[in-house]
């Protein structure tokens, strides 16, 4: 699929209610917390704002960036009603115009993996604003060996992190959501990377 034709998917899905728009923080997130002190955190394609609004009650100073102004808008009206303050960006996660960091944690839902050749662009933004010291926690759906598309992640993509940033632990799972698993059988394993920035 190509970029406008993705961007535009997306786009379409925030009119209702995307199939990864859970409103659950993953447990991964909340163990992070548990064990590393608040500071400041980009959430890159924040989608509507769910581990936003969980950070800034865990104390962090929190970012968050997409690319769909309908999501940030929902992400915005969700902190508001909270009573929460967050930076909340439309922007071009290859492209983090006007966002300097540095952040302690940059959180990725799904972002990377769906990036297909703006991989690269990605990985330059994130080293720019991520700390010294600190953490990539990165959801990823990995796409086995024969699919064809640029969707999912492959191994290939993993090598394209710079040395600079140091995998802390890597969870395995199969965590396709019930309505992709028909569609995408192809999606697969390695999910959940945390690696620190060292610089």
């Amino acid at each position: 699929m190509n970029n406008f034709l993705r961007r535009l998917m997306f786009r379409l899905w925030y009119l209702f209610a995307p199939p990864w728009d859970t409103g659950i923080s993953p447990p991964e997130l909340l163990d992070f917390i548990e064990k590393y002190p608040p500071g400041n955190a980009i959430d890159i394609g924040c989608g509507t704002g769910t581990n936003v609004i969980t950070l800034a009650q865990a104390g962090w100073q929190v970012t968050g960036v997409d690319f769909v102004p309908r999501a940030i808008r929902i992400a915005s009206r969700k902190a508001r009603n909270a009573g929460l303050a967050a930076a909340l960006h439309v922007r071009d996660v290859t492209k983090l115009t006007g966002i300097s960091g540095p952040f302690d944690l940059a959180l990725d839902m799904g972002c990377f993996h769906s990036l297909g050749n703006k991989k690269k662009g990605y990985l330059s933004e994130l080293e720019r604003v991520l700390a010294p010291g600190g953490y990539w926690l990165m959801y990823g759906y990995f796409k086995s060996d024969s699919a064809a598309n640029d969707y999912g992640l492959a191994e290939a993509d993993l090598e394209l992190i710079p040395a600079s940033m140091t995998l802390v632990w890597r969870q395995e799972g199969f965590d396709v959501p019930a309505d992709l698993t028909d569609e995408r059988p192809d999606l697969a394993g390695p999910r959940v990377l945390l690696l620190e920035y060292v610089e």
